[in-house]
């Protein structure tokens, strides 16, 4: 049979009130500390994401343009290259010129010029035209002054790229660099491969070691230095070396996560989502019975404490005495050791004489004698010259009869 269920009072649904609500903020604050936590990797996933999607399409877009359409856009970038040497200037640029730039390999109209793969640090980032904010956030810009990477003769092209922001990846391992380290970039339907071999930190107005030395084929990777200040410019340079055998230009896949990236941006995500579903059904699954017959419960135990509490204290005195005549034996046995010595019977013989007043009991102070020791010498000879003067004693009786022999006379 079902228990009817006591209505709660008004204090009972203040109470459940507060603890929905208590359960509900810690559960929002601990939401919010894991979103703090998880949003670097979780950002830095999605972009990774996004920019492996841009390189896919970009890929797919070079397949499907005719191998003479690839090569007339190639020929332009070196055209544009060429002509940049031969400017007297080559750090300005008209707007005729910056449109023109704009709008060389710029295969799919979204601004890509191709995408650059780091080995050693696990970079796959796409390249876009210029050095926009914008453009920063989430790929790496070329440095419109510069050669455009398609190699060549008397060519520096210059990409840059931020390091160190929440949200992406993107340069932030650069420092890792070092000599003899690869990496290469791939522009339309070729791979260029470059070589490091040479690391400098600059001042970020020292452009100097950017210049087109003439005969070289080069190409700069830029960032900022040190990570977090940002106060300086890191430079890691390549020289264009033969591409590694077996290394061919396919088109790109899906970026494969790491799994230290995947298993906590996914499992700790699902982790507390259901802790918030355990404690919404626990919540919910709870009968309402349940809390009015708790506190019940406590209000009687409270009451049977209060009153086992009154009935101990009120039994204590009887406790008391028992516990004392147990104390009292135990000090007993120590004093009656110490009165043993007045019951030793080395001292009762000195009792003995007050037997002799059965026989002489006129003589009991004849008994002092220990008292007085020194006379004891004087009773000695006594008792030997009494024998003589008993003899005599009838001698000291004759004056007893003496009156009758006085009348006698």
């Amino acid at each position: 049979m079902s228990k009817k269920r006591r209505p709660l009072s008004a204090e009972e649904k203040k109470r459940k009130k507060r603890s929905a609500l208590t359960t509900w903020l810690l559960v929002l604050v601990m939401l919010i500390g894991m979103g703090i936590m998880a949003y670097p990797t979780v950002s830095d996933w999605w972009n990774s994401f996004h920019a492996s999607r841009a390189i896919a399409s970009y890929s797919n877009a070079v397949e499907n343009i005719d191998k003479e359409k690839l090569d007339e856009m190639i020929q332009a970038a070196h055209e544009y290259n060429d002509r940049l040497v031969k400017k007297s200037n080559p750090y300005s640029m008209t707007d005729e010129e910056l449109a023109e730039y704009n709008s060389l390999l710029d295969l799919s109209g979204t601004g890509i010029i191709g995408y650059i793969t780091i080995k050693s640090i696990g970079v796959y980032i796409p390249i876009y035209h210029g050095v926009e904010e914008s453009v920063l956030q989430i790929a790496i810009g070329h440095i419109e002054w510069t050669s455009l990477p398609v190699g060549g003769e008397s060519t520096h092209a210059v990409v840059s790229g931020h390091r160190g922001l929440p949200s992406a990846k993107l340069f932030t391992d650069l420092d890792q660099m070092r000599e003899g380290d690869t990496f290469t970039i791939t522009v339309l339907n070729q791979m260029i491969t470059y070589e490091v071999d040479q690391i400098r930190i600059v001042e970020p107005g020292d452009i100097s070691e950017l210049a087109i030395v003439p005969g070289k084929d080069y190409c700069t990777l830029v960032t900022c230095t040190p990570y977090g200040i940002n106060t300086h410019r890191l430079l890691i340079r390549g020289m264009r070396v033969a591409n590694e055998a077996g290394e061919l230009v396919v088109p790109a896949e899906a970026f494969r996560i790491p799994n230290y990236i995947t298993i906590p941006a996914i499992g700790v995500p699902l982790l507390f989502l259901t802790l918030i579903i355990l404690l919404f059904v626990s919540g919910r699954s709870r009968p309402k019975i349940k809390k009015a017959d708790l506190y019940r419960m406590i209000e009687e135990v409270t009451e049977q404490t209060s009153t086992s509490n009154k009935r101990a204290a009120g039994n204590r005195p009887e406790t008391k005495p028992k516990d004392k005549p147990v104390k009292e034996p135990e000090a007993k046995p120590e004093d009656e050791p110490v009165k043993e010595p007045e019951t030793k019977p080395e001292d009762k013989p000195v009792d003995e004489p007050e037997a002799k007043p059965e026989d002489e009991p006129v003589k009991e102070p004849e008994a002092n004698p220990e008292e007085k020791p020194v006379d004891e010498p004087e009773s000695n000879p006594e008792p030997e010259e009494k024998p003589e003067i008993s003899a005599e004693e009838p001698n000291h009786s004759a004056p007893e009869d003496a009156p009758a022999g006085g009348e006698e006379k």
